[in-house]
């Protein structure tokens, strides 16, 4: 069989794929940053001495990460523009409705996770260092931010990377959505170009380097910032 990659790799398909590659890492990238401090705030509701916070700690948790993330994605885009006011669904649907689902539904759905990964790192902090920090005065949320999450965030790095491996691949659902992402623009390449092979292989190299990178950059903070506790 003659693979011709020439005819993906050069003209529109490879502006279409290049597109959708950039759009891709912008969705991870805008998700990951959205989804640390909502996932912490989780945490800390969970974590915290108040019953009514930390019912709504768990709750946010279990509702949203046993709900299947093509449902999300789906409700974020066709539901929840129904419930809008006329001027903000005017507004959605001038702006990229589909990214803007998208990146809402993703945040949500990874924050979840997220959430029990950074709670379990604050656990893992001897309750000397909180109990240390509430004696000289703190609050809660002070020695929280003060003494405890520092060191938590280095003990969770680990789960924190392979949460965002997961992310960069869930990036690949939002194409049911229409969202231009990789994935989108490969089948829309191989529409054009009926070269299955070669554009679905240029897509996997594509999801594959970037999975590496975030590996290897996990790897090397792990190494420079080993965990510890005090």
């Amino acid at each position: 069989m003659h693979l011709d990659f020439a005819q993906v790799l050069t003209g529109e398909p490879r502006d279409w794929l290049l597109a959708g590659w950039l759009l891709s890492l912008k969705l991870t990238l805008l998700t990951w940053l959205l989804a640390v401090p909502v996932a912490t705030c989780v945490a800390l509701c969970r974590l915290c001495p108040v019953g009514p916070l930390r019912a709504s700690g768990a709750t946010f948790v279990e509702v949203i990460r046993n709900i299947p993330l093509l449902v999300h994605l789906l409700f974020w885009y066709f539901a929840m523009p129904e419930l809008l006011p006329e001027t903000a669904r005017s507004w959605l649907n001038a702006h990229d409705a589909e990214v803007v689902c998208a990146l809402i539904g993703l945040t949500l759905y990874t924050a979840s996770f997220m959430a029990e990964d950074i709670r379990s790192g604050i656990r893992a902090v001897p309750g000397t260092q909180l109990e240390a920090a509430r004696a000289l005065g703190l609050g809660f949320l002070s020695s929280m931010r003060l003494v405890v999450l520092p060191q938590a965030f280095r003990i969770i790095v680990p789960p924190l990377i392979s949460q965002t491996l997961s992310l960069w691949k869930n990036t690949s659902i939002a194409t049911v959505i229409g969202t231009a992402e990789l994935m989108y623009q490969a089948q829309r390449v191989e529409t054009a170009s009926f070269r299955g092979i070669e554009t679905f292989g240029v897509a996997t190299v594509a999801y594959l380097t970037v999975s590496l990178a975030i590996t290897a950059c996990g790897t090397w903070f792990q190494h420079r910032f080993p965990a510890r506790t005090l």
